[in-house]
C-alpha cells in the first residue's frame, strides 16, 4: 500500500515480529532464533534478511567462534520507526512520550553483573555507566573469566563522560560466583560460553560487543573504544528504561 509506514511492511509478517521479539532482550544466533520460534533455519535466515536489510536488525561476527553470527535489535532505529508510523497514523501521535513511571517506594534496588573475558574494557565501561545512569533504581558490577589490568583507554572513554576511574580494578568471575543478582549481562562471546549459572537464576542477558583492546594502539584503539562506549551508553539506557516499566508494574522481585 502507498505511503504505508515501513514498520508495518516489515514487521506485520508474524514470523518477523516473533524474531523481533525474541531479539528484544538479547542478542542471539540463528540456531537460537529457530529455537524460539521453532521453525527451520532456511525460513529464519530468509527473514532475518529482510529485517537486516530494514535496519531493525545488525548482525556481527561471533568472537568465540567465527562461524556463527549474532543478530541484534536496532533499538533506536526501532524507536524511529514506531515513531512515524505513529505519526502516519495521526500527527497527534507524533513524538509523544510515555509518562513518566517513578520507581515504586519500597522496592529494593535491582542488581546487575556485566562480564567479559578481561573485565579491563566493556564490562567496566558497562559497569560505570549504568552506575551513573539508574541512580537509586540499581547497581551493577563487573568481572572476567580471565582478568587483565584495566586498559588505559577505558579511564579516557569514562573521563570523557564525566566518570572518575580512580581505583578501578579488574575482578574475577569466581567472585561473584554465589551473589545474587537480578541481571546477568555478557558482553564478549567468549564469556557466554562459560558463564556459570547463578544462584536464584536470574534474568541472562547477551550482548555481543567487539573487544576494543583488540583493535591495538594509537587512533585504532581510540576509535573502538569510542565506538564501545557509544553502543554500550545506547544499550544501557534500554535496559534502564525496561527496569523502571517493570519496577513500576511489580515485575521485578
Amino acid at each position: 500500500m502507498a505511503g504505508q509506514p515501513l514498520l508495518f511492511l516489515v514487521a506485520a509478517d508474524p514470523l518477523r515480529w516473533a524474531l523481533l521479539q525474541a531479539l528484544s532482550r538479547s542478542d542471539r544466533r540463528v540456531v537460537e532464533l529457530c529455537a524460539a520460534v521453532g521453525r527451520p533455519q532456511n525460513l529464519v535466515s530468509y527473514h532475518l534478511r529482510r529485517l537486516r536489510d530494514s535496519g531493525l536488525v545488525t548482525s556481527r561476527r561471533s568472537s568465540a567462534d567465527g562461524r556463527d553470527t549474532y543478530y541484534a535489535l536496532d533499538l533506536p532505529r526501532c524507536s524511529v520507526l514506531f515513531a512515524d508510523a505513529s505519526a502516519a497514523l495521526h500527527p497527534g501521535l507524533a513524538a509523544v512520550p510515555p509518562p513518566d513511571a517513578p520507581f515504586r517506594e519500597g522496592r529494593r534496588p535491582v542488581s546487575v553483573l556485566f562480564l567479559c573475558t578481561g573485565n579491563s574494557s566493556r564490562s567496566q565501561v558497562a559497569e560505570a555507566l549504568f552506575n551513573q545512569e539508574a541512580g537509586a533504581l540499581g547497581r551493577a558490577v563487573s568481572a572476567g573469566s580471565h582478568p587483565k589490568p584495566v586498559h588505559p583507554e577505558t579511564a579516557r572513554v569514562l573521563a570523557e563522560r564525566g566518570i572518575d576511574a580512580t581505583g578501578m580494578r579488574s575482578k574475577q568471575l569466581g567472585e561473584f560466583s554465589e551473589g545474587r543478582f537480578d541481571y546477568v549481562v555478557t558482553l564478549c562471546d567468549k564469556v557466554r560460553e562459560v558463564c556459570p549459572e547463578f544462584p536464584g537464576s536470574p534474568a541472562p542477558i547477551h550482548w555481543s560487543i567487539p573487544d576494543p583492546a583488540a583493535a591495538g594502539d594509537g587512533g585504532a584503539a581510540r576509535k573502538a573504544f569510542d565506538d564501545v562506549a557509544a553502543e554500550l551508553t545506547t544499550r544501557i539506557s534500554y535496559l534502564i528504561k525496561t527496569i523502571e516499566t517493570t519496577a513500576t508494574e511489580g515485575a521485578m522481585p
